[in-house]
């Protein structure tokens, strides 16, 4: 089965990994995957932040050198590409900036991690539970529904500027619905306000000719036993014909491959018989070569 799988979005040591560019790209050729891309947080200081799980704005050059430099260590051996998960923030950060855009890379990944209260600063809507309470306690009155408004409402401004190849983990807003002990449910998801906001970002993701990642992130770590999107969100996205990856959202080398066989399973009920595999640039644009689960 891995012939037929690659891991676009990776983390190393960079970010928030725990393993560096070599020991990943050893691992993913172990695993016989088809291709490995990195895909650091990219640095957000000059959006005025400071986090423990972004890259330092100083370190970008010496990650883009060392990332060519596993490419031509392992060329003939695996497909290295080089890349960022950029974050989408509000009036701060975005894909789509001129800093990003100069960089040439071969894909971006663009993701929604923070929501934007009116009276608050922005905070991540994958924190651990106590810092998520916090937020909407703080930002939205404790409505835990505004809150998933505002990601959805970031998910398509994001769409809407563009400048990304990949949607991050679509549907990462339904994390704090699996924090805490007891377990708090923030919004239903499977209310009717909650599918038709999905359906207006699968809307414009297919309008934007964008693919979307099944990712196995929080499955790998734990923290639930379903891809991210889930199986409703991807019945929704296989209706407007949006291209699927899989991808681990691997943040250490064992986890370039999890739970791919179950990923597979997932977007097969959907209605999927294809994933994307990324097959480089062709006139600034990503090339995707549909391949069978």
């Amino acid at each position: 089965m891995s012939r037929c799988f690659s891991s676009l979005h990776t983390h190393t040591t960079f970010c928030d990994g725990k393993d560096d560019i070599e020991a990943m790209c050893k691992s993913a050729f172990e695993k016989e995957l088809a291709a490995i891309g990195f895909s650091s947080h990219a640095p957000v200081g000059k959006a005025g932040f400071e986090t423990s799980w972004h890259m330092k704005d100083g370190r970008l050059g010496e990650y883009i050198d060392e990332v060519k430099s596993a490419r031509r260590r392992w060329e003939g051996r695996i497909a290295v590409y080089l890349g960022l998960e950029v974050d989408y923030i509000k009036g701060l950060r975005s894909p789509l900036d001129k800093d990003i855009q100069d960089l040439n890379l071969d894909y971006i990944i663009g993701s929604v991690h923070y929501v934007m209260p009116l009276r608050e600063e922005p905070f991540t809507v994958d924190g651990s539970a106590e810092e998520l309470e916090k937020g909407i306690t703080e930002g939205y009155n404790g409505d835990g529904e505004a809150m998933m408004h505002d990601y959805w409402n970031a998910v398509l401004e994001m769409t809407a500027l563009g400048g990304l190849d990949i949607i991050g983990h679509l549907d990462l807003v339904k994390k704090g619905n699996f924090r805490g002990n007891p377990v708090k449910c923030l919004f239903d998801m499977k209310s009717r306000v909650y599918i038709q906001r999905v359906e207006e970002a699968a809307q414009a993701i297919a309008a934007g000719g964008f693919a979307v990642e099944v990712n196995t992130g929080m499955m790998n770590r734990g923290y639930c036993t379903e891809t991210c999107p889930s199986l409703p969100v991807l019945r929704l996205l296989r209706r407007y014909n949006v291209p699927v990856m899989i991808s681990a959202d691997a943040h250490c080398a064992d986890h370039l491959d999890g739970n791919y066989g179950e990923a597979r399973q997932i977007l097969l009920n959907a209605g999927y018989t294809t994933h994307a595999m990324f097959a480089g640039r062709k006139d600034g644009k990503a090339v995707w070569r549909e391949t069978p689960l």
